[in-house]
């Protein structure tokens, strides 16, 4: 711990709140848009009238999500069908049956809004092996049914690079292979899955009766902007396109240089990663980045959030925490993941000090090549939420006008309490900025 007089801390600067300003289409009508790409004469002609289908749902952080989910319902029992929600979610919720209802309900799809039954068991048929002999495994729900359609989000993954990432075929593979299926994919390495998932959705087009796959792909403030409706024999080269388009729409920090992000708060609600290391540029995979993160020298992460419930995964990338958010963390939940995983440096514990003074005093003393009277310091509330930020006065004269920073606001001294920890709460006027 940090000791000495309160003269000899370094001073967090005066912090300005801007929103960013980036290039976001958006998809309004989200169930005629969707209706549209299931009337594709390809996607209709899929689905035979009287058939049982498998809608194989999942995904965390989709926006209208429930929507999505209902209007693709409404649209197979129109057409006849006798619809049927799976999760396909591998082993999250614990890789257990009560784990995984809980995750849908807290997603908001249960069988009272969907209005049609779920079958959740973890019970997987083989479908085939890879040529190494790893086993692919299936939903043997699914696998009974006469039809499988799912929907997930494209987007680029937090642990691994490549031409397929988080997307259709890793819905298929690895989410719809249940628990056990995961298990087995996860004997590869994370480095391995963009040539993987490919092979292993040769298996499942080849020997599950896949009808089409909905991709769906969020702009920088988390609004739907392109939805579509894929069939079998496009999934491989759509997967790899949407990616692509995917990455476009993904948000970031604005600013190139920053000597300090503060972030407010880190979680498995906010990213499978804690905070998304395509925004921080630090992964704890060692994962190489694609995409042009600023040069952060350090980073103080100040809580958890309540939905992450102590799984502090991720929290091995920052450099500094409080005392306070390290008796937030569960060593429990987050062994598991990080062991799960097999990227234990997502584990690992930062510098511990007191109180947010101690913190960001630290923080900055450490930082090289730097002008501590004029320190680059942005402050964000997660990297999920990303349009309303705050930065210092060196950083938006760094910006020198540049048109994706708006400023809102007057420079703004942040307060601290007698325990020498930030007060001032600063996202709830800007969420409404």
């Amino acid at each position: 711990m940090l000791t000495g007089e309160l003269s000899n801390f370094v001073p967090l600067p005066r912090m300005i709140p801007v929103r960013q300003v980036f290039d976001a289409p958006t998809i309004n009508d989200i169930e005629g848009e969707l209706r549209k790409e299931l009337n594709k004469e390809a996607i209709r002609n899929s689905i035979k009238a009287g058939s049982r289908v498998a809608v194989g749902v999942g995904s965390r952080g989709i926006a209208n999500l429930p929507k999505l989910v209902v209007t693709l319902i409404h649209q197979l029992k129109e057409w006849g069908a006798q619809p049927f929600i799976v999760p396909a979610m591998g082993s999250h919720g614990g890789g257990t049956t009560e784990g995984q209802i809980k995750m849908l309900a807290e997603l908001g799809v249960t069988e009272e809004s969907m209005g049609v039954p779920i079958l959740n068991s973890m019970d997987v048929v083989q479908i085939g092996t890879l040529d190494d002999g790893t086993p692919i495994y299936l939903d043997e729900a699914s696998y009974r049914s006469d039809a499988i359609v799912f929907i997930n989000r494209v987007k680029p993954h937090t642990s691994f690079k490549g031409d397929h990432e988080s997307g259709l075929l890793k819905m298929m593979a690895i989410g719809l292979g249940r628990h056990k299926g995961t298990l087995a994919i996860h004997q590869h390495p994370l480095a391995e899955m963009p040539v993987l998932l490919p092979k292993i959705a040769e298996v499942y087009l080849k020997h599950a009766p896949i009808a089409f796959g909905v991709g769906v792909l969020e702009n920088a403030y988390d609004k739907t902007a392109h939805i579509e409706a894929v069939t079998p024999d496009e999934l491989i080269l759509k997967d790899k396109e949407l990616l692509i388009q995917a990455k476009k729409y993904m948000p970031r920090i604005v600013p190139e240089q920053v000597d300090l992000l503060m972030v407010n708060e880190i979680g498995k609600n906010i990213s499978g990663s804690g905070m998304d290391p395509n925004i921080t540029g630090r992964a704890a995979s060692k994962a190489p980045q694609q995409f042009n993160a600023p040069q952060i020298e350090r980073i103080f992460v100040r809580g958890l959030t309540k939905e992450t419930k102590g799984n502090a995964c991720g929290i091995g990338v920052a450099d500094v925490i409080t005392r306070r958010v390290f008796e937030q963390i569960n060593l429990s939940y987050t062994y598991a993941n990080v062991i799960t995983s097999k990227i234990l440096d997502s584990a690992k514990i930062p510098v511990i000090m007191s109180n947010d003074r101690e913190a960001i005093s630290t923080a900055l003393r450490t930082c090289y090549h730097i002008d501590l009277q004029n320190p680059r310091v942005v402050w964000i509330k997660n990297t999920l939420e990303l349009e309303n930020i705050l930065i210092s006065e060196s950083v938006l004269a760094d910006m020198k006008g540049d048109p994706r920073i708006q400023v809102l606001g007057e420079p703004l001294e942040i307060a601290f309490d007698s325990d020498h920890n930030i007060t001032t709460d600063i996202w709830r006027g800007m969420e409404h900025g």
